[in-house]
């Protein structure tokens, strides 16, 4: 069996797209999801003996995916890349994502920065790195 990625995108119309090899698009027939209400995904889970839902403590006991990782994934960067790009230290990127530590309030604001824009934070980076250049330069 061949593992295949289909890459979709979602079309302001709401419909669903197939993005073939030469960038084209191809409508995908898909049927609607029906509208289950919770009691009966509820009800559907408990009779499935091999996924039953989850206790209170037992998602209590889960490890959170660090954001900053899918954050990262999602931009398709390794990790010296997402630091080196975005000015964090490699090893304090590295603890967050292994869970050792949490950003603290201000690194979660830049995270949430750089999730909803990142190519204007790395255009702003760059605009202050050629401004502290250039005053290098003047008082030389």
């Amino acid at each position: 069996m061949k593992n295949r990625t289909t890459v979709v995108r979602l079309g302001a119309d709401g419909k669903l797209r197939r993005v073939n090899s030469d960038g084209s698009l191809t409508l995908l027939k898909v049927k609607p999801i029906p509208d289950l209400s919770d009691d009966f995904v509820e009800a559907a889970a408990l009779k499935d003996p091999d996924n039953l839902p989850m206790t209170r403590g037992q998602l209590a006991e889960m490890r959170r995916v660090p954001r900053v990782k899918t954050l990262r994934f999602t931009l398709r960067l390794s990790q010296e890349e997402f630091a080196r790009r975005y000015r964090i230290p490699l090893g304090t990127l590295r603890d967050w994502e292994q869970g050792r530590t949490e950003p603290d309030e201000a690194a979660r604001a830049y995270i949430d920065v750089i999730a909803h824009d990142p190519a204007h934070v790395l255009d702003a980076l760059r605009a202050q790195r050629k401004k502290t250049r250039r005053k290098r330069l003047v008082r030389a």
